[in-house]
């Protein structure tokens, strides 16, 4: 069968929810960025999966909605709400339209680990653009491009070193991961990291800052391979007058 993220969306949940140390850490990276009181903020967390990083930003005090394409990622944040209520309300949602978004409705989006797996960034990144007020922020991360590149692997780098094989970086486009045990199972758009900052700056967006955090001991404790290399990239910009130029208003 081939997965997707409704089909191991269960496997997901309960992973997170058990205490994984990497998404752990790629929560925590996001939050960094992010303003410690979020009262009065608007915000949508794209691609919030079961909910981890939008129960996260309503423990902060904004006012937070989560989407997702897939409806049994959703039914998992619903009922993470029902049962320890935090304020977040969730909806199923296309990251390349947010049709059930509003224009200009949000002062921020985040994106945890999630623009990766939209298949068209560009639509996607314009969509961000039309939700959120001027001068909104824009705070995601992505796997780091430069080491989970397709066919990238862990093994021997020549002289009994242990290490990561890098794939083809740019080599773009939809893959799979054969790890059974991953989440890119259910399939990740690969990108370098020149065409993140392109579709950023050609679409209106200031690039305000970038990270490539190390990993946490915990991370390196499970995955011991991980240390000094950083798993994900993180970007922070801002929404900024118009893209080429163009006055495009609230459209």
């Amino acid at each position: 069968m081939t997965e997707t993220w409704d089909t191991i969306a269960d496997w997901y949940a309960e992973r997170v929810r058990t205490g994984s140390a990497m998404h752990e850490f790629a929560r925590d990276v996001l939050l960094d960025k992010l303003p410690a009181d979020l009262s009065g903020q608007r915000i949508l967390d794209l691609g919030c999966g079961e909910g981890l990083i939008t129960r996260a930003l309503a423990a902060r005090g904004g006012a937070v909605v989560g989407i997702d394409p897939s409806p049994r990622m959703i039914g998992h944040a619903r009922a993470a709400e029902e049962s320890g209520p935090c304020g977040a309300l969730y909806a199923v949602d296309d990251g390349c339209s947010l049709a059930t978004v509003a224009t200009g409705s949000v002062e921020w989006v985040t994106a945890g680990l999630s623009l990766n797996n939209v298949p068209d960034l560009a639509a996607a990144v314009t969509a961000v653009r039309r939700v959120l007020a001027p001068d909104g922020h824009l705070v995601f991360t992505v796997p780091h491009p430069c080491f989970e590149a397709p066919q990238a692997r862990w093994g021997d780098r020549g002289g009994g070193t242990p290490g990561r094989i890098v794939g083809n970086y740019l080599a773009e486009g939809f893959w799979r991961s054969a790890n059974p045990e991953g989440a890119r199972r259910a399939g990740n758009q690969h990108r370098t990291l020149s065409t993140y900052v392109t579709v950023l700056v050609e679409h209106g967006f200031t690039i305000e800052g970038t990270a490539e955090p190390a990993p946490g001991a915990r991370v390196v404790a499970e995955q011991p391979l991980r240390a000094g290399l950083p798993p994900f990239l993180l970007f922070s910009a801002v929404r900024r007058g118009c893209p080429k130029g163009r006055c495009c208003g609230r459209r």
